[in-house]
């Protein structure tokens, strides 16, 4: 096992907190199941959003999720350069895993596929 860390992105069509929390907990969800993370193997999750998503924190919806409570979640302010992905939510996750650098397998939705087309999780 090792600590690696995971990252993942994805974009929501409007800025309300259904579609921020529904879009979060899709995201770490898939990220979850396509690596096999199980929640006491987190060290922590980092979340930055776009300033265009004032809604709701993404970790408030994982927060919601089951057995989440211990693990620290952190939400921070994407930089905002000029022609980036608007609407977006990026995530870092943090977790002991049993896969090398080259297994891991991050997940990009939506149209934050266009970010990391060679990382995005495959037929997604």
């Amino acid at each position: 096992m090792a600590l690696r860390g995971i990252r993942g992105a994805i974009t929501v069509e409007e800025n309300s907190a259904q579609a921020i929390s529904q879009a979060s907990q899709l995201l770490i969800t898939k990220i979850f199941s396509a690596n096999q993370i199980k929640w006491d193997s987190v060290a922590a999750i980092i979340f930055s959003s776009t300033k265009d998503l004032t809604a709701a924190f993404p970790t408030t919806a994982v927060r919601k999720l089951p057995a989440s409570q211990n693990v620290p979640l952190f939400d921070t302010l994407e930089v905002d350069v000029e022609g980036s992905l608007p609407m977006c939510i990026r995530v870092l996750v943090l977790a002991d895993v049993d896969k090398s650098l080259n297994e891991l397998c991050h997940v990009y939705l939506g149209k934050a596929k266009n970010l990391r087309p060679d990382l995005s999780l495959n037929g997604e």
